[in-house]
């Protein structure tokens, strides 16, 4: 029996990327989906191509709006009566250098990558306290470890997740539930391309960074694995993720290292 066979699994940023690729591994260890991202259309294309499609739901949400997040919640709940996963995958990206972004910018971001996920979690925590059991998997980055070129406010916002769910998880483990942070390297999805520049408006460039890295489906894999065996933080990617060792046991070199490495 498969550790999500019957388990009901909410994800954001599930209609591309990482949340798709999740998706489709977990309908095919039988678990019930909620697919949420902005766009419905794209959700129902994901849909079409999961296994047991008629047992998922599609859920249009935007991290940018959590006004609705009670309310969907709520519609979850009388579906399927529990959400033992939250996957926090939506998000967005950057492409600019401090000087250059205006403050909205910032502040968009931030909403986003860091209050919208929040406030999903804050909605559907109750739920998880209710039932005594929940695992949320939070998808920072390994910019979340150390700040990069182009990516001030992206990675001030993964950042400040790593302080939020570490102190949910302690508060929250006499309730039997889980945390799992995963800071993704260079992964081959679509970031690049959706992230926003100076202006606010779309990158619209698949980077050589992403272009060049790990699949999604064995990113997907290797977060599963990492939930099944409890962790509480992984690293995923190819030689990029060592810098969040050398920043940690060796920072002069580090500092010397990363300023030569490539921002897209």
């Amino acid at each position: 029996m498969s550790f999500f066979e019957n388990k009901v699994v909410w994800i954001t940023g599930a209609s591309s990327g990482i949340g798709m690729e999740l998706a489709f591994n977990l309908a095919s260890q039988g678990s019930s989906i909620i697919l949420s991202a902005r766009k419905q259309e794209s959700l129902n294309d994901c849909l079409l191509k999961m296994k047991n499609h008629d047992k998922h739901l599609v859920l249009p949400l935007d991290l940018e709006h959590a006004e609705d997040f009670d309310e969907k919640v709520a519609l979850v709940l009388e579906k399927y009566g529990r959400i033992d996963f939250l996957i926090l995958s939506g998000g967005i990206s950057q492409r600019a250098e401090v000087c250059e972004t205006a403050l909205v910018i910032d502040r968009k971001i931030m909403e986003v990558n860091y209050f919208g996920n929040v406030a999903l979690t804050k909605a559907v925590l109750p739920v998880m306290i209710e039932q005594q059991s929940g695992h949320f998997v939070v998808i920072s980055s390994i910019a979340g470890k150390f700040g990069f070129f182009l990516r001030s406010a992206y990675s001030a916002s993964k950042h400040a997740l790593h302080g939020f769910y570490e102190s949910l998880m302690l508060e929250n483990e006499k309730h039997n539930i889980g945390v799992t942070m995963v800071c993704p390297g260079k992964i081959n999805t679509n970031i690049s391309v959706n992230a926003l520049n100076a202006s606010g408006d779309i990158h619209g460039i698949m980077d050589h960074n992403q272009a060049t890295g790990m699949s999604a489906e064995e990113c997907a894999q290797k977060i599963l694995k990492a939930v099944t065996k409890g962790k509480k933080e992984i690293l995923i990617g190819n030689k990029e993720i060592y810098a969040v060792y050398i920043k940690r046991f060796f920072p002069r070199f580090f500092w010397k290292m990363i300023k030569k490495q490539s921002a897209t």
